[in-house]
């Protein structure tokens, strides 16, 4: 058990054609700093559907936390995104790091078939919005491990009473100038849409998950507004 007052807060290792993360690089420099007095938990979790469960739980058995923000990686997208549920759903496009490619399996069995986030979503981006960071609402976390894991992180909070979410980052710019290299093999360059890819700087992720964590911690009912989508 933990006497401080904590949060923890995933991201991932590389996967797929990533050599590297973002999310991994913010939790560890996240780990073991102070946020409006709680201890900050940073935590690597691997891409991979059978582990993933087992060191959640222990992590949050262990630091007992008030919230847990998981961070995931999102190509293709240009803002950060504050994500509104998790679906009961294992629906793989690829291989995990295991090897393993769960389709259309349950996340938890016998579990509920989606939860929502727990955490203020319009708030988020209105702090953001404040911040001059770009954000919005999200109403897919996809079907992959950022799905999974923040399922996993709500499925433990509705009984251990934490707060849980999750934000997704966009590559940052090195990752797609790497992407992009003429000498890259896999044809990664062949698939690049005619405007290439969206980044994000580093600075301004990491602006962005602190602010998510601080309107987490501050703010009881979320923002009502307007924050849906067409499609």
């Amino acid at each position: 058990m933990s006497g401080d007052r904590t949060v923890l807060i995933t991201g991932f290792e590389a996967f797929g054609d990533c050599t590297t993360n973002p999310t991994a690089r913010l939790v560890h420099e996240l780990d073991g700093t102070l946020l409006l007095g709680r201890r900050v938990v940073g935590l690597e979790l691997p891409v991979s559907a059978e582990r993933v469960p087992g060191l959640l739980a222990a992590a949050v058995d262990t630091h007992e936390p008030e919230l847990v923000l998981s961070l995931g990686l999102a190509n293709g997208r240009s803002m950060m995104a504050v994500e509104r549920v998790a679906v009961n759903v294992l629906d793989f496009p690829m291989p995990d790091n295991d090897g393993a490619q769960p389709i259309d399996e349950p996340v938890v069995a016998g579990a509920p078939c989606a939860y929502f986030a727990t955490v203020p979503l319009k708030s988020t981006v209105l702090a953001w919005r404040g911040l001059g960071l770009p954000g919005y609402v999200s109403n897919s976390a996809g079907t992959y491990l950022c799905n999974a894991t923040l399922f996993h992180a709500l499925h433990l909070g509705s009984t251990r009473g934490f707060r849980a979410g999750l934000l997704h980052v966009p590559y940052l710019p090195e990752q797609v100038a790497e992407l992009s290299s003429p000498g890259r093999t896999g044809g990664a360059l062949l698939h690049l849409p005619a405007g290439g890819l969206p980044s994000m700087a580093y600075e301004t992720m990491i602006a962005a998950v602190r602010a998510a964590v601080e309107v987490a911690l501050t703010r009881g009912a979320d923002a009502h507004l307007a924050g849906g989508a067409i499609s």
